[in-house]
C-alpha cells in the first residue's frame, strides 16, 4: 500500500466520495459520483452492499474474518507453522509474545487496523447518505440504517478485542471532530458505544431477512449477548479482571434467549461449504465463486494454511495444532474430558515408518478431534481419496517443517481439493466457504457461562450437555472415511459445584471452537491468559524448541500495541497500551 500511514485520513472518508483502490487515500465506494447526486434509494442500496463487502475485505496478511493469527496461534491451540520461524516472522513474534517494538511493519496487526477502519468508513459513508434520504423515498431506510450500525459495531468490536484502546468513529463526526477523537476512552464507555449500535440494530431489524447474509434481529441479539459477556468482566488499566458485573450477565441471558437457531446435527456440517448458512450459522461473512470475476469473491484469509507436502493442495503449512490442543480431546472411561490431567501424557505422536501415527493403546477421544486436527494415518476432510486418485489420508510428509512445528494439521478451514468452492491462485488456496462469526453453539455457551457466574450452574448443565450430545453424534463421517473408532463422549450427570461447572464450561468452549480463533480472547476475557499460557509454554517448550524463550507478560500481552504510525500521525493523540 502507498501512503499507508495516513489511516486517520481514511477515517475522514466517511464524509468523502472516493474510489476503491489499494491506496486508502483514494478509497471510494464504487459507483459514487458526487455528494449532490448520490442520495437516492438505488445508490443507497449499493452503498449498503459495499459496506457488507468491506467486513470481508481481508487477506492473508491483514485478516478480518478468520482469527487464526490473533486468537489461535497466540493461544495454546496452535503453532504458527510454515517454513521455520523466519517465514512470516511477524507472526512468530506474536507467538513468542515479543511485541515490545510497537510498529511491526505493514503486515498483520497494523494492516488489520487499516482494513477494519476501511470497513467502518464504508458503513459511515453509507449512513451519512441514507440519513438524508426522506423515508417516503426509501421505505426500508430504518432497516438499512440498522444493518449499517450493526456492521460498524462489528468492526469496532473486533478491533477492541485485538487492540483494546481504539477510537470509535461515527457518521455524525465532522472531519475536524474525527481528527480530535482519541482512542483513550474508558473501557466500559467504549463497550457501551459498541452495544448502543447493536441495540439500535436489535430494535429495528426484522426477525429474519429474505436475502442471505444480511444481519437480522437474531444476529443482533447474539452479538449483544457476546458484547455484554465481554463487558461483564471489568478490567483495570493493566487488563486484569477486577470485577464480574452481575447485571451484565443477566443481559447476556436475556439476549441469548432471543436468538433463533439450532445446532447442526453433525458438527462437521459447520465446516463444509454445502451446509453454509444453515441453522447454526447466526451470522457469517459471505463469499462466492464463478461470479464473473477472475477468481471469484473467495476468501484467501487462510491461504497460507493448506497442507504443504501433497500435490492435492498448495502451500504453505501454517496454523498447525499444538500437542496441547490434541491432548485436550482425550476422554476418560466415562466419556468426559480430563479437565485437570489432559496434558499429563501426549497422544497420537508416535510416528511409524510409513509416516502414520500409532494410536495409543486404550485411547478414547472426543470426535471433534477428527473435525479439528489433521493427524497422520487418519482421513483428511472426511475423505480417503479424491476421485479415486489422490490419497487423502493425512501423512507425516504433509507437514512442512515437522522438526520445528510437529506434524498436526488444521482441518476446519480446509475444503476437499475437488470442491467446487475451491480455487488456487499461484500456490495459495482460496475458497468460497463462509467464515462464521457467531454460531448457535456460541450462544448456548454464552448463556451457560453467564449462568455459572451467577451461581446458577445447575441451569447451565443442559446447555453444555446439548453441545456434548451433538459431539457424540458427529462420529459417522470420520469412521466411514476410514478412521478407527476411538470415540467416547458422554454427558455430565451433574455439576457438583460452581468450580467444577466453571472448569467444564471453559473446557467445552475450547473443544467446541478449537482452532477457530476465540481461544486467546476467551482467556483474556476471563483474566486467565498469563496463568494459562505460561503454564502451557512451560510444558510445550520441552517438546518444541522454538518456544524456548517465549513468555507471556501480564499487563501487556493481553492486547496488541497501537500501531506506532497511528500515534505519530495523530501527534500523540492516540495513547499506547501499557508495556509497549
Amino acid at each position: 500500500m502507498k501512503n499507508i500511514k495516513f489511516i486517520l485520513t481514511g477515517l475522514l472518508l466517511a464524509f468523502t466520495a472516493v474510489s476503491c483502490s489499494e491506496d486508502f487515500l483514494e478509497y471510494e465506494p464504487e459507483g459514487v459520483l458526487s455528494s449532490e447526486n448520490v442520495k437516492t434509494a438505488d445508490n443507497a442500496e449499493s452503498l449498503v452492499i459495499a459496506a457488507y463487502a468491506s467486513i470481508a475485505n481481508d487477506d492473508m496478511i491483514g485478516p478480518l474474518t478468520n482469527m487464526w493469527v490473533y486468537g489461535s496461534v497466540r493461544s495454546d491451540d496452535s503453532y504458527k507453522g510454515g517454513g521455520g520461524r523466519g517465514d512470516v516472522g511477524e507472526v512468530d513474534r506474536y507467538e513468542q509474545y515479543y511485541l515490545t517494538v510497537p510498529d511491526q511493519g505493514e503486515l498483520m496487526a497494523p494492516r488489520t487496523w487499516t482494513n477494519y477502519y476501511k470497513a467502518i468508513s464504508r458503513a459511515n459513508f453509507a449512513l451519512s447518505v441514507i440519513n438524508d434520504i426522506p423515508e417516503e423515498e426509501y421505505q426500508i431506510k430504518t432497516i438499512r440504517q440498522a444493518e449499517l450500525r450493526f456492521l460498524r459495531a462489528h468492526s469496532h468490536f473486533m478491533l477492541k478485542r485485538i487492540f483494546k484502546k481504539i477510537p470509535y468513529i461515527t457518521e455524525e463526526l465532522s472531519q475536524e471532530e474525527i481528527a480530535e477523537t482519541s482512542n483513550d476512552i474508558p473501557n466500559q464507555e467504549l463497550w457501551n458505544k459498541i452495544a448502543d449500535d447493536f441495540k439500535f440494530a436489535y430494535d429495528n431489524l426484522p426477525q429474519a431477512q429474505d436475502e442471505v447474509g444480511r444481519a437480522d434481529k437474531s444476529a443482533a441479539a447474539a452479538y449483544l449477548a457476546k458484547v455484554k459477556l465481554y463487558q461483564a468482566y471489568e478490567q483495570n488499566e493493566t487488563h486484569q479482571v477486577v470485577n464480574i458485573n452481575q447485571a451484565m450477565l443477566e443481559e447476556v441471558i436475556k439476549y441469548a434467549d432471543e436468538v433463533t437457531g439450532s445446532l447442526e446435527p453433525d458438527y462437521g456440517n459447520n465446516f463444509l461449504v454445502e451446509y453454509e448458512n444453515g441453522p447454526e450459522s447466526i451470522w457469517a461473512a459471505q463469499f462466492s465463486i464463478d461470479d464473473g470475476t477472475r477468481v471469484g469473491r473467495v476468501s484467501f484469509v487462510t491461504g497460507l494454511n493448506s497442507p504443504h507436502g501433497t500435490g492435492l493442495y498448495g502451500c504453505c503449512g501454517f496454523h498447525l495444532a499444538s500437542q496441547n490442543m490434541v491432548n485436550a480431546f482425550q476422554t476418560n472411561n466415562e466419556g468426559l474430558p480430563l479437565l485437570d490431567t489432559f496434558n499429563n501424557s501426549d497422544i497420537l505422536n508416535d510416528v511409524q515408518e510409513d509416516g502414520t501415527v500409532e494410536v495409543n493403546s486404550g485411547l478414547s477421544v472426543d470426535p471433534r478431534l477428527d473435525h479439528t486436527v489433521g493427524i497422520p494415518g487418519r482421513p483428511f476432510k472426511y475423505r480417503n481419496t479424491v476421485n479415486s486418485e489422490g490419497d487423502m489420508i493425512y501423512n507425516f510428509t504433509w507437514a512442512r517443517d515437522p522438526g520445528v512445528y510437529g506434524f498436526f494439521g488444521n482441518m476446519k478451514e480446509q475444503q476437499a481439493p475437488d470442491c467446487s468452492c475451491y480455487v488456487k491462485e499461484g500456490p495459495f488456496v482460496g475458497t468460497s466457504r463462509n467464515v462464521i462469526f457467531i454460531r448457535y453453539a456460541d450462544v448456548l455457551l454464552f448463556k451457560a457461562e453467564a449462568l455459572i457466574q451467577l451461581d446458577r450452574y445447575e441451569e447451565a448443565l443442559p446447555l453444555i450437555n446439548e453441545i456434548r450430545e451433538r459431539a457424540a453424534a458427529s462420529s459417522t463421517r470420520p469412521v466411514e472415511a476410514g478412521a478407527s473408532d476411538i470415540y467416547n463422549v458422554e454427558l455430565y450427570d451433574s455439576f457438583p459445584s460452581k468450580e467444577f461447572a466453571w472448569k467444564a464450561l471453559k473446557f467445552e468452549r475450547r473443544l467446541e471452537f478449537g482452532m477457530e480463533g476465540p481461544r486467546f480472547f476467551d482467556l483474556v476475557r476471563w483474566g486467565e491468559a498469563a496463568e494459562t499460557l505460561n503454564a502451557y509454554l512451560d510444558e510445550e517448550k520441552t517438546k518444541r524448541d522454538f518456544l524456548a524463550n517465549a513468555v507471556f507478560t501480564a499487563g501487556r500481552d493481553e492486547y496488541y500495541p497501537i500501531p506506532q504510525r497511528e500515534i505519530d500521525f495523530t501527534g500523540g493523540l492516540y495513547v499506547q497500551n501499557p508495556g509497549y
